[in-house]
């Protein structure tokens, strides 16, 4: 089976345009998604997972690479989005990495956009790897009210 990797590049850039146009721009008290979601560390797996009773609806895979948290890539399940199941899952995968003292290096530029959000968030970022992700193209606008970030990119970025 051949890989149309230009193709995934494509799909994988309109994904991620998709979750930053519509990153949640409120409070952190306010990352809560409408259900209650349990955020869990798969750490067989490589990812956190956030679950509605017994079903996974999004993820976020990671590594540990030299005491860092490389955080990949992002993904919610379509039937979840637009209920700020992204946002919360993200908001507490990095509460979880700050108990655990450790930094983040961001491959997912969806992070990355959350963070330069939520800038309360930017100390976690390692200062000598900080990722691709770590500086997004754009800065948010003071007027940008974007409802929430929607959804997870499955694939490695």
């Amino acid at each position: 089976m051949m890989i149309d990797l230009e193709a995934e590049a494509a799909a994988r850039e309109e994904n991620n345009a998709a979750l930053i146009a519509a990153l949640d721009q409120k409070s952190l008290s306010d990352v809560e998604s409408t259900w209650q979601l349990d955020v869990l560390n798969d750490a067989e797996h490589g990812r956190w997972i956030a679950t509605l009773g017994a079903e996974a609806i999004a993820e976020l895979p990671y590594r540990f690479v030299g005491g860092r948290v490389v955080l990949l890539s992002t993904w919610v399940d379509p039937a979840y989005r637009n209920n700020r199941v992204a946002t919360e899952l993200v908001a507490r995968v990095l509460d979880e990495i700050r108990e655990s003292g450790k930094t983040i290096t961001i491959i997912c530029p969806v992070v990355g956009v959350f963070i330069a959000r939520h800038p309360e968030y930017a100390d976690l970022i390692d200062e000598v790897r900080p990722g691709a992700g770590a500086h997004p193209e754009r800065e948010p606008a003071e007027d940008d009210h974007d409802e929430e970030l929607t959804a997870f990119e499955r694939d490695l970025a």
